[in-house]
């Protein structure tokens, strides 16, 4: 079995495993509690804390901790929304965001806010020209994904960081769900105020993620209660789930550091041979892009009958982003690079993970190469 579908989750860890379950037996307490249990229970949260700021180059009461990347993306545009609506309700994002920022923003609209979708090109990459172009005296908040995950491309987060630091009102949130542990972001560099990231895409588990806020900057919660999280994110804290967070995100740091050089041949050579097949189109730009995803269209044949007859040979890819594909919708990242219409309803995402080697490529390519021509065979005899 091959999975090559890292994008939509990680399998986690056995060392993040053996956390949880050891977190989870031993020390249950909840960390609000006065007792022993609780003030254990407490410790670990603050060590999870503490581990995770210092692997993101930011402070400890930086971090809040979260269920995910929906909720992270949601606390940080809504919450700076609801908090600064007497000073604008502007906001700015990218045409190719993840539905967690999207339909957030939709939501906002519909009470009154203006958002402007800026742009990409035909690599998928927007540009900062194009964001300060949108900057109007009444925006709050641009919000930009740092990898996009669906093609993988690697948004210049660090330019539109050094812009927005000649307008000091406007916030900066970055979804760093697709990026955190594979593709290196200095934080306090970029100018970024608000940073989300999501367990089960870097080895941990599902349930549990993390939204960076810098210090200083204020926002409205999403959850009433009993005021966990800085007063940020009330409910009692997953400590289980987030000590296995803490130590996938150290795990993976180091493994897709010691591995970047290889995906980043193993993506080149896989792109290589898609393009020598007739009928496919390559669609993840080969610079600027992340080094573990890949998006390609067939020409001809249904994406869903490719995920599934390449299943048959035990390898796992995907259509779109999970969270879209089984609405068999087009593509919104290849629509919004001027991608043709069919083409976008034919898209294959392989997304790698630090343990894929040089000798999975000609397993993965010939694998690739045998669903293609069935499926091609079998829609000829249907015409």
């Amino acid at each position: 079995m091959m999975y090559l579908d890292n994008s939509a989750t990680t399998k986690p860890f056995p060392e993040v495993l053996q956390s949880f379950f050891k977190v989870a037996s031993d020390y249950f307490g909840n960390p609000s509690s006065l007792h022993g249990l609780g003030m254990q229970a407490e410790r670990l949260l603050t060590q999870a804390r503490e581990q995770m700021a210092h692997l993101l180059g930011v402070k400890s009461t930086e971090i809040i901790f979260t269920s995910g990347g929906t909720e992270g993306n949601n606390l940080a545009i809504k919450g700076v929304a609801w908090q600064h609506q007497q000073r604008g309700r502007h906001i700015i994002t990218t045409a190719i965001e993840h539905p967690s920022v999207t339909e957030a923003c939709k939501q906002l609209e519909q009470l009154g806010f203006q958002v402007t979708y800026v742009p990409v090109d035909e690599r998928g990459i927007v540009s900062p020209s194009h964001i300060e172009q949108a900057l109007r005296d009444d925006t709050i908040l641009v919000s930009v994904m740092h990898v996009n995950n669906e093609v993988g491309t690697i948004q210049p987060i660090e330019q539109i960081g050094m812009l927005l630091k000649n307008y000091p009102k406007v916030l900066f949130h970055v979804d760093g769900v697709q990026g955190a542990a594979k593709v290196p972001l200095d934080l306090k560099r970029a100018n970024v105020d608000l940073y989300t990231i999501s367990a089960h895409k870097f080895h941990g588990l599902k349930g549990a993620g993390a939204l960076y806020v810098r210090e200083g900057v204020r926002l409205s919660p999403l959850l009433s209660g009993g005021a966990q999280e800085m007063q940020l994110r009330s409910g009692t804290e997953n400590v289980a789930a987030i000590v296995a967070m803490a130590k996938a995100l150290r795990l993976s740091v180091e493994k897709y550091k010691e591995a970047s050089v290889r995906l980043e041949q193993i993506k080149r050579a896989i792109m290589d041979r898609l393009q020598a097949i007739e009928g496919v189109s390559v669609h993840t730009p080969l610079e600027q892009s992340a080094p573990h995803i890949i998006h390609f269209s067939l020409e001809g044949i249904k994406s869903e009958a490719f995920v599934h007859e390449l299943e048959k040979q035990h390898i796992y890819v995907s259509t779109t982003s999970a969270c879209s594909s089984r609405k068999k919708a087009p593509s919104k990242t290849l629509l919004a690079m001027g991608v043709e219409r069919t083409r976008a309803e034919r898209s294959i995402r392989i997304s790698l993970s630090y343990e894929q080697q040089m000798d999975h490529i000609p397993i993965i390519m010939d694998a690739i190469e045998r669903a293609y021509e069935r499926l091609k065979i079998v829609a000829r005899g249907t015409k």
